[in-house]
This record gives structure tokens, C-alpha cells and sequence, in this order.
């Protein structure tokens, strides 16, 4: 007998073992969720059933405290239920439910209601208080190469395939959070972990095939809970990247030999056309404006909308209510097994808006001080402010994200740093961006970045400049956003900078695998400029966590002047002035232009270097680069 979910238990009626013509059909039975709990916010659960012929037995319950079956939906898949349940009074128990044909009971099913942690409800969401390291898990560090491949897995382990996969994993990670405590980390937003049993490209995770395990060659659920555990006791916390708006054509609701077909007629977009040719397929026209602007017309919104991105990515329908469902509960679920303290949410403007609202604000309303960010990839604020939580929009939408990518300001950092300073080019666009800051619900709460897996290395785009990587990473670091930095950038990672080169972007981490010849956790043949950008990427991070001022202070800028732009940051008795000069040539900076902020004859300490100077009418800037002074009088 096959268990298709290793945490689902069911008894069997021995008498009926045989008596029963349609047992044999529904000896395998899956439950999603796999369990629930007891005491949470919102008290209705629907469980998914799957079984052969299933749709034609009538749901009981057998032995249930406090649980209330409010209703069975049979009509959607005959080889499908959809059971809704009240535990409003539930407590924690082994729920028994049965299957009953004429009567007579054919299978009775297990269901855990688990009991919650302390103060589940309360758990901390990321903020600016953090700094968050992206990681890529096939690409970082290779923990177990036992785990590389797997025999129920597609592809296998090939590190020469810039686009395979290179054996990375949850154990990884683990051995590594010694470095990324040390380096200042205290969020990890690791890319998709879930199953992704596709034949090519199955390393990057955007591709699900099982919603509810972790896919074996990165380590089981129990792993991934663990890494959440213990990255917690190194005050690292665990953000999961989650994808509602598609999923892997190598689900099993799509193919396989286990497939029991989709739960419903509706369950993604095209599905009639996709079940007639499975290569009739509308692509998505990335028209992410669409579903915002108010002279669209209904086509091109739903080209966007319900078109595909690739034909290994069916796109989902959350106007589907029974989809939806399954998406808001099992973005809950992870949390709350897993103990997360966020959700980066992928590609977010092209799921439903609708169902976006509704996705967002259940698992705000279920952990009232989480976070989750979306991924609005567009250079222009009022395209990204339109999916923050708090925006008054004006066509009356709501949101419940509390954060979103600052696409924005990511680009203008890398065009400003790069052109020649003149009066409409230079770091004058990097100042006047921050105007349109106006036009967020909350500037604070966007997650600013130096890069990720989806753009070109930062030390390239910036044509291996150092001193202009500096001025990159400390735009980012004490900015009045939350940060987060891509795994590598700290050693200079590179990538061709023409078009998309994700294979090489998403490169192995040096010493993340046995017999590298370059190893960042030992500093083992680093050069000499990966030593100074790690040096004075950890004296940056680490000085951030003390303090006030970057966490939560104000922030106050001056127009760039020849070159030189000059921000503060300002909290209690804390002032940091930091300053930009793309000037190759030594200059003296007058300071009586930043009297309204600098005391009189104030010291000040570069938090880099720890040198110690008395700033008086001038400071002399001698090369090129970024100067972060702590400022006492």
C-alpha cells in the first residue's frame, strides 16, 4: 500500500477490507494541510482529499472535540474533497474522520490538530532593525553531498551546468550561520526550498511541485524547521520565498503517474485549453501596469493577469475560491511550523489583486507583528507604492503587504554611481528619488538591496570599481529602508553584466564545497580587495546593529555639489553624516554648508577606520569613495 504523505496515518476497517468494491480504488490517500492547529485566528480550515473515485463517499466524523464539519464538496473532481471544518472550540487532538459508502464506514482517517507554540501569534516580523542575506541554497554551501541526488528526483547533480544543479543545501546553511553572525546577518531570505521535480532548471525553486515538502535534495521539512531553530539562536531569523502565482508543470495535479488530474475545472488559467494541447498556452504580456492603470482595457489586464510565464510555469487561478484557500493555507502553515519571521512573495503584482488582498491580509490578521515583501520589479515608485499596505489608492484598492522590493532606488543606485556627475546626471538622481518617497504608505518599510537573483553582480555593474562598491553598500546599509545584500557580494562576486546571466550570477560561493581552491569561511586565497570589501562590509553591519540613528533615526540630505553628496542620520544624541564623493582628485568639503545639523566644533569618528578628527570649517576628502562619520561635540 503506497503512503503518498508521510505524516498522514489512516486505520483500515478490517472487516471491509475486501467487501468494499471501491476500496481499492481509494487505498492512497494524501490530506493537504498535513496538520492543523488548534487556537488559531481564523477558525475554518479546508482540507484537501485526494483518492481514486474518492468523490463518491460521504464524509463523517468519527471522534472530534470541539471540531465542526460544516461542509463536504464532492463536485468539483471525482477524484477530490474539499472538507470544510470549524475548530473554533477545537483543541489539540487526533481528529478521526471516516469515509462511508451506503452507510457503511470504508476508511476512517487521522487528522493531527497540533497544539500552537507560546505567543505564536506575536512572532516579530523582520524590520529595520535587521539586515537580510539572500541565498540561493543549490549555489551556497554543500552541507550534505549525500542528499545531491535523489532517485525519486528528475534532475540530477551536475556542477559543471552553470545551470544545473550544484548540491547546496539546508545543512549548508547550517554549517555556515557561525560566518553569517560574525559578518552581521540577522535575517536570511533563502530562495525556494520547496520540491521542485522539474528535468531542467530545477536548482533556482520557482517551480513547485509539492507545496507542502521540502524538496530532498535540499533536506526534509524536519531540516528545515531545525535550520529555523537553530539560525534562531544565533538572533538570525528565516524569511521564505513564496510563490502564489504559479507552480511546476511537474506537479503531480498537472502529470505522473500518480496524478489524479486538478482539484477543479478552474484551478489555472487555460485549463481547458491546456487539457485539449497542452501546448496551447497564453503567455503573460509582463504588463504589470494593467492591473492598476485606469485606461486599461479587460484584455490587456488579462493577458497580464492569466498568461503564463514559461510553459514549465502553469499559472495559477487564485479566482478559483478552493485555490485560494489552499494558497492563504499554506502560506500559514509554513509559518507556523516552521517558526518563520517573514515572506518575500515573488512576482506579486501578476497573481489576482483580489486574492492578493485577501492572502495578505489573513496572514497579517493571524501574526499581527510579521512582515511580508513583495516583488514589484518596476524602476517607477508609483507602480510599486500602489501594493503597500496603508496606500490610499485611488481606485479604492487595499493592500496588506507592510513592505515591498524598492526596485526604485536599487536602479537609481547603480545609474547614479556610474554616470558622469553633471547638472541633470550623477548622484543628483539618486538625491531627487528620494522625493518620490512621498508617494509610499511608509518609505521605512521597503526592503532596499545592492542586488539579487535576478540582476547582474553589483561589483560588475559598477565596472569592479571598490571605491564605488563602497559608496553602493553604504547607500544601502544606512539608508532609511531595511536592507538586504546577495549572497557573495561581501568577496565581489562577478557576472557578465549583458542581459540575464542567471547561471552566472547565481555562481558557487567560494569554500561553500569540499576542495575549493578560494574559501570565504577560512579567507584562503581571497585577494586583496575581497579582504577590504569583507572588512568593510562586516565593520558597516556590525556597527549597524548599535545603532539608533540607522534603525530608526531621521534622515536629512544635502544636494550633491561637485560630486559630493552628504546624508545624516539623526536619533537622541546620535548623528552619522556620511559622504559620497565620485571625485578622483583629494578636495576640501566646507562644512559650514551643514551647520544647521553639525554642532560647533564637533569630533567626529569614521566608523570604518576608527580614526578620530576635529571637524573645524573643512574636511578633507583624499580619493574617491565613502566617508561614514560618527559625530560627537
Amino acid at each position: 500500500m503506497k503512503f503518498l504523505s508521510p505524516k498522514l496515518r489512516y486505520s483500515l476497517i478490517a472487516g471491509l477490507l475486501f467487501s468494499s468494491p471501491s476500496f481499492a480504488q481509494i487505498n492512497a490517500i494524501k490530506v493537504e494541510p498535513e496538520s492543523w492547529w488548534a487556537g488559531m485566528q481564523n477558525s475554518q480550515l479546508q482540507l484537501l482529499v485526494y483518492g481514486e473515485n474518492i468523490h463518491q463517499f460521504e464524509v463523517k466524523l468519527i471522534d472530534a472535540n470541539g471540531v465542526k464539519l460544516i461542509k463536504v464538496d464532492n463536485s468539483q473532481s471525482q477524484h477530490h474533497l474539499f472538507i470544510d471544518l470549524d475548530l473554533s472550540q477545537a483543541k489539540p487532538q487526533t481528529l478521526i474522520f471516516g469515509l462511508y459508502q451506503n452507510d457503511q464506514l470504508v476508511q476512517q482517517i487521522e487528522y493531527p490538530i497540533l497544539a500552537r507554540r507560546n505567543n505564536a501569534k506575536n512572532r516579530q516580523g523582520f524590520s529595520n532593525k535587521d539586515v537580510i542575506y539572500l541565498i540561493t541554497p543549490d549555489r551556497f554551501v554543500n552541507g550534505n553531498p549525500d542528499n545531491d541526488n535523489h532517485p525519486d528526483m528528475l534532475e540530477s547533480a551536475n556542477r559543471k551546468d552553470k545551470d544545473g544543479r550544484h548540491g547546496g543545501d539546508i545543512m549548508g546553511i547550517r554549517k555556515a550561520l557561525p560566518y553569517l553572525k560574525d559578518l552581521g546577518v540577522t535575517q536570511l531570505w533563502i530562495n525556494p526550498l520547496l520540491e521542485n521535480n522539474q528535468s531542467k532548471y530545477s536548482y533556482h525553486g520557482y517551480s513547485t511541485t509539492d507545496y507542502y515538502q521540502i524538496d530532498p535534495r535540499f533536506g526534509s521539512n524536519e531540516e528545515y524547521k531545525s535550520l529555523v531553530e537553530e539560525a534562531n539562536s544565533f538572533g538570525i531569523g528565516i524569511i521564505k520565498d513564496v510563490i502564489v502565482n504559479h507552480m511546476g508543470s511537474g506537479h503531480h495535479w498537472m502529470t505522473g503517474n500518480n496524478s489524479l488530474g486538478l482539484p477543479t475545472s478552474t484551478w489555472i488559467n487555460g485549463q481547458s485549453n491546456w487539457l485539449q494541447d497542452n501546448k496551447n498556452i497564453t503567455y503573460t504580456s509582463h504588463r504589470r501596469t494593467t492591473v492598476q492603470d485606469p485606461y486599461a482595457v479587460v484584455a490587456d489586464t488579462a493577458e497580464f493577469e492569466n498568461g503564463w510565464f514559461t510553459d514549465t510555469m502553469p499559472d495559477l487561478n487564485q479566482r478559483d475560491p478552493h485555490l485560494a484557500t489552499y494558497l492563504i493555507q499554506n502560506s500559514i502553515w509554513w509559518v507556523e511550523y516552521a517558526g518563520l519571521s517573514g515572506i518575500r512573495e515573488d512576482t506579486y503584482s501578476y497573481a489576482d489583486k483580489t486574492f492578493l488582498a485577501k492572502w495578505s491580509k489573513a496572514i497579517m490578521t493571524e501574526y499581527p507583528q510579521f512582515n511580508i515583501v513583495g516583488e514589484e520589479w518596476s524602476a517607477n515608485p508609483i507602480t510599486v507604492s500602489y501594493w503597500q499596505a496603508g496606500k490610499h489608492n485611488k481606485d479604492g484598492y487595499q493592500s496588506y503587504s507592510p513592505s515591498m522590493m524598492d526596485f526604485p532606488l536599487y536602479e537609481k543606485i547603480i545609474s547614479s554611481l556610474n554616470e558622469q556627475e553633471n547638472w541633470g546626471s550623477g548622484l543628483i538622481n539618486l538625491y531627487e528619488m528620494l522625493a518620490n518617497d512621498v508617494v509610499y504608505a511608509d518609505p521605512t518599510a521597503l526592503v532596499l538591496f545592492e542586488g539579487n537573483h535576478d540582476t547582474n553582480r553589483l561589483f560588475s555593474l559598477l565596472n569592479q570599481n571598490l571605491a564605488l562598491y563602497k559608496m553602493a553598500m553604504a547607500y544601502v546599509l544606512t539608508s532609511n529602508r531595511i536592507p538586504q545584500i546577495f549572497y557573495g557580494t561581501e568577496v565581489l562576486m562577478t557576472s557578465p553584466t549583458k542581459d540575464r546571466n542567471d547561471g552566472a550570477v547565481r555562481a558557487d560561493f567560494p569554500g561553500g564545497w569540499q576542495g575549493d581552491d578560494v574559501n570565504v569561511f577560512t579567507q584562503q586565497n581571497l585577494s586583496s580587495q575581497q579582504l577590504e570589501a569583507l572588512s568593510f562590509t562586516k565593520a558597516l553591519l556590525q556597527y549597524r546593529q548599535q545603532s539608533v540613528a540607522i534603525t530608526s533615526g531621521t534622515l536629512t540630505h544635502y544636494a550633491p555639489q561637485n560630486g559630493v553628496y552628504v546624508q545624516f542620520r539623526q536619533a537622541d544624541a546620535e548623528t552619522l553624516m556620511i559622504i559620497y564623493n565620485k571625485n578622483e582628485q583629494p578636495l576640501e568639503l566646507d562644512l559650514q554648508r551643514f551647520n544647521q545639523i553639525l554642532p560647533p566644533s564637533a569630533t567626529a569618528k569614521d566608523i570604518v577606520t576608527q580614526n578620530v578628527k576635529r571637524l573645524d570649517s573643512t574636511i578633507k576628502l583624499t580619493q574617491k569613495g565613502v566617508t561614514i562619520l560618527s559625530i560627537t561635540q
